[in-house]
């Protein structure tokens, strides 16, 4: 153990990497001795709680809403740690089959013979929102569409399907999600490939500083990076 009395930390983390995270969390704890509370949340949640009194010694979320953290003056510095990125991918029930999405144009043919698609209000889903714009195709999608405000909504709803559906999200969570009825059937193609970054701050006057800075320096040791990279964080 790192000191000589055990502290709690809280942590208020991006909903995206909980499955690396939740495994970086629990070796930290065998490690250091020290306890971690973390809730997860959407990058817009997060950005919504910034006035909230005491709601988390560090932060991780993508760098856009840590800026603001920042500029709140909430943060104890503007130095952060990066966690890493995380690209988009495709899921469907795990007995449905497969669409094709090898090429950006297998891709959008297969997002317009769907029944439907699901995917969030998120980061992803903000992304993929401006996409389908770009491409002209986001009025014949929008009557078949449907968004919900996280991951586990899209993931439920995908698994418990009968139609012939696509669901869109991160790659993390899909591959988390193989275990409960879904399969992931791959990235996006690489030329509409987006990363969303995600990193972490300490936040400022928070109860306990040395570990909450302890925990932000093992985000990047050997151990975490491992976890991190084998639930699909880059």
């Amino acid at each position: 153990m790192s000191n000589a009395v055990a502290t709690e930390i809280k942590v208020l983390s991006a909903g995206a990497v909980q499955p690396g995270m939740v495994k970086v969390i629990d070796s930290f704890r065998r490690e250091t001795g020290h306890d971690v509370t973390v809730t997860f949340a959407t990058a817009p949640s997060i950005l919504k709680r910034l006035g909230d009194a005491n709601i988390a010694d560090v932060v991780i979320a993508p760098p856009a809403v840590l800026d603001e953290w920042v500029k709140a003056g909430k943060a104890a510095s503007a130095n952060r740690v990066t966690v890493g990125r995380i690209g988009v991918g495709v899921m469907v029930r795990d007995d449905a089959p497969l669409p094709k999405i090898g090429t950006v144009d297998d891709f959008k043919q297969s997002l317009l013979s769907a029944e439907s698609i699901v995917y969030n209000q998120a980061s992803t889903g903000i992304y993929l929102e401006t996409l389908f714009d770009r491409w002209g195709i986001a009025e014949p999608l929008k009557t078949k569409t449907t968004r919900y405000p996280d991951a586990a909504a899209v993931l439920n709803h995908v698994g418990k399907s009968k139609r012939n559906e696509i669901g869109l999200g991160a790659v993390t969570v899909i591959i988390e999600g193989e275990s409960k009825g879904l399969k992931f059937v791959g990235p996006l193609p690489a030329d509409i490939q987006n990363y969303t970054a995600y990193a972490a701050i300490v936040v400022a006057d928070n109860v306990a500083p040395e570990v909450a800075q302890e925990f932000v320096r093992y985000l990047i040791s050997p151990v975490a990076k491992k976890a991190l990279a084998g639930a699909g964080i880059e």
